[in-house]
């Protein structure tokens, strides 16, 4: 058995990988940071060098 510690954020733009015990946990799914996490409300992109994620 693998057991898997990085995944892409949950955030469908984003390009970002997460290593899930660092990751925000939200609704079961795992995103690098908090701004993605909310859906971007009241943040534009990660801040992650070459991410574009909106």
């Amino acid at each position: 058995m693998i057991a898997v510690t990085m995944m892409k954020c949950a955030c469908k733009s984003c390009e970002c990988q997460v290593s899930i015990a660092d990751a925000i946990k939200e609704n079961d799914q795992y995103y690098c940071c908090q701004a993605c996490a909310n859906g971007h409300v009241n943040e534009k992109g990660c801040g992650h060098k070459g991410c574009v994620c909106v």
